[in-house]
């Protein structure tokens, strides 16, 4: 990349005045950045499906843990819902997986539902439904519009922190309140 730096690994914190219905107050994890464009996974969106649901979906012979059954499966985003996503640490890859930095990986095969549903998948894991796309420049116009903040990925948000809490503790991370930010902040 020439002039572009990538925001792979990095969180895009919505700003309180987007005001579009699927990315108002989220909190998106961009898993790549480049001339191209960018593709990230909205990490605090709830779906209406829970994890139990899913794999009843995917195959109705598999038997959930219980611990796993009720965790939420997110909307990722807006493009290409009814493609799984599972971001996840980075114990072992699966048919289908991709490091997107040391610690984290992406997977789209259906191998690791299997051995999340049987308990025997990566410690860490957020399953989406969908994802969020940019064309080439759209990201970059964007936050030049003030849409967006962002911030190197936290491990602790990603996987820890519960879904409702996500974008206030990736805000707080950036030492400032983002309430006060008026929405032509930077702009004279």
């Amino acid at each position: 990349m020439t002039d572009l730096k990538s925001l792979q690994n990095h969180f895009l914190i919505a700003m309180p005045s987007l005001e579009d219905p699927y990315f108002s107050r989220s909190l998106t994890y961009i898993c790549e950045h480049n001339e191209e464009g960018a593709m990230g996974i909205v990490i605090n969106q709830p779906s209406t499906m829970n994890v139990k649901q899913l794999l009843e979906q995917t195959d109705k012979d598999l038997t959930v843990s219980d611990d796993k059954a009720e965790q939420i499966v997110l909307a990722g985003g807006p493009v290409s819902q009814e493609r799984g996503f599972v971001l996840h640490s980075t114990q072992q890859g699966w048919g289908s997986s991709l490091s997107l930095a040391p610690g984290i990986m992406v997977t789209t095969s259906r191998d690791i539902l299997t051995a999340i549903g049987n308990d025997t998948g990566p410690d860490e894991a957020l399953i989406a439904l969908g994802y969020a796309g940019w064309t080439a420049g759209q990201l970059e116009q964007e936050m030049q519009d003030n849409a967006w903040l962002t911030i190197e990925a936290d491990e602790e948000i990603l996987f820890n922190t519960p879904i409702h809490k996500k974008w206030q503790a990736a805000v707080n991370k950036l030492g400032i309140d983002v309430w006060q930010l008026a929405p032509g902040a930077g702009h004279a």
